[in-house]
């Protein structure tokens, strides 16, 4: 008897996990990965963060903690305490009620949680993310209802820059009610940030045009060093009185990827509502996860909590923060050095984790293929795989790709 599950046809993989998987199944000593966003420290080793450390320590010795569910919205320390972190302790939204959050399943869980909300009580469809955004956030939407999917431009390949008038046009001409997906800091794939300027014009496009902002959350205090300038865009339209969602994560913060720490925090401009808020989303989780996981939470929240744990968790994402604008100096000094074709200014402009490099898919596949060095085809690379020991070898294979494969050649087959 045949399979009824024959009808099941193999998907596509997922570019970054397959690129992870070949670098660890390559058995080149010289192999570099700069794929998936994850932190490495000097040695390219994964960091646990020493305050996580000591506070799983205490964890395991408290006889008082149990594993017993948590409330399906989650840990309510935990959410106080992160939606705070965003807004600012000093928040007026927070003051008045109109604030509040929901545990998640990190930023993904978040964004899943937040855009069923909106498709299914708001009856959003339509949403605008930036050409290009991480992957993941087109296939979230769509699985949460959204049947629309549109893209505002953003990065500008011949200025390695952002295509601001682009940007303002495309929201212009977006339909009321649109949702919007922006990055709060550290663009995720390119880098690079709207400046405060900036933001104060897309808040004005948007505030003109009705539509509705759904920030992404991912790296703050991890792109500046600084947890209020990381936060400033979404306080900035919390302050011009829109409402707005954000998908708060921890994994890169706090170093918790596999704890799926996440929390969605949500601002009305009616805090009467809040309840009938909570009441829905306490069915949209239940009828998705049921609750989440307690573990990675209650490591945020009593570090949130205390202040000198909450000092010493804010001395560690600046020293995560600069050792990363310490390799985009490395890199680009090393390519000066070498007379690399181009302009490689854009790589100490950029922020956070990942970097645009300008390189054409021509020249990434070249790099994985000739030097072992994994990165996607975009030419996007995590600056955390690079480290003092590796940098020269890649401004190496960067320099022969550029020679070799002109960025020029490259356009033109495409046409």
């Amino acid at each position: 008897m045949g399979s009824r599950f024959q009808v099941v046809q193999q998907g596509p993989p997922i570019e970054v996990f397959q690129l992870n998987r070949m670098f660890l199944d390559d058995p080149q000593p010289n192999k570099i990965n700069l794929s998936i966003g994850a932190y490495r420290d000097d040695n390219g080793k994964p960091w646990v963060l020493p305050v996580v450390r000591k506070m799983e320590k205490q964890m395991a010795d408290d006889e008082t903690l149990l594993h017993e569910y948590l409330p399906v919205l989650g840990l309510e320390q935990f959410t106080t305490l992160s939606t705070s972190m965003l807004l600012g302790q000093d928040s007026p939204a927070v003051a008045a009620g109109r604030a509040f959050g929901v545990q998640t399943l990190s930023g993904t869980g978040s964004l899943r949680v937040g855009a069923e909300l909106l498709n299914k009580h708001l009856k959003y469809t339509t949403f605008y993310y930036s050409a290009p955004t991480w992957e993941n956030h087109h296939l979230v939407f769509m699985n949460a209802g959204f049947t629309s999917p549109r893209t505002y431009r953003y990065w500008n390949a011949k200025t390695r820059s952002i295509d601001f008038d682009g940007l303002i046009e495309d929201l212009r001409a977006a339909p009321e009610n649109s949702v919007v997906l922006l990055h709060a800091c550290a663009h995720n794939p390119t880098g690079i940030d709207p400046t405060q300027e900036q933001w104060e014009k897309i808040a004005d496009v948007m505030e003109e045009r009705k539509l509705f902002p759904f920030f992404d959350s991912a790296y703050q205090g991890f792109a500046s060093g600084d947890l209020d300038r990381d936060a400033w865009a979404v306080r900035y339209f919390v302050k011009r009185g829109f409402e707005l969602i954000c998908a708060q994560s921890y994994a890169k913060n706090f170093g918790l990827y596999n704890e799926r720490v996440g929390n969605l925090a949500c601002v009305i401009s009616d805090a009467s509502l809040v309840p009938a808020m909570k009441s829905q989303l306490t069915w949209i989780v239940r009828g998705m996860y049921s609750s989440p996981p307690a573990h990675g939470a209650r490591v945020v929240a009593n570090v949130l909590a205390n202040k000198q744990l909450y000092d010493e968790w804010r001395e560690h994402i600046k020293g995560m923060s600069a050792r990363v604008i310490q390799m985009r100096e490395a890199l680009r000094a090393e390519l000066i050095k070498l007379g690399t074709p181009g302009s490689w200014e854009h790589i100490v402009k950029q922020i956070g984790l990942f970097s645009y490099t300008g390189l054409t898919q021509r020249q990434s596949e070249h790099l994985v293929q000739e030097y072992h060095i994994y990165l996607l085809k975009s030419g996007r690379i995590n600056m955390c795989g690079l480290n003092p020991s590796n940098v020269q070898y890649m401004a190496k294979a960067m320099h022969e790709a550029v020679l070799k494969f002109p960025a020029d050649d490259d356009a033109r087959s495409k046409l």
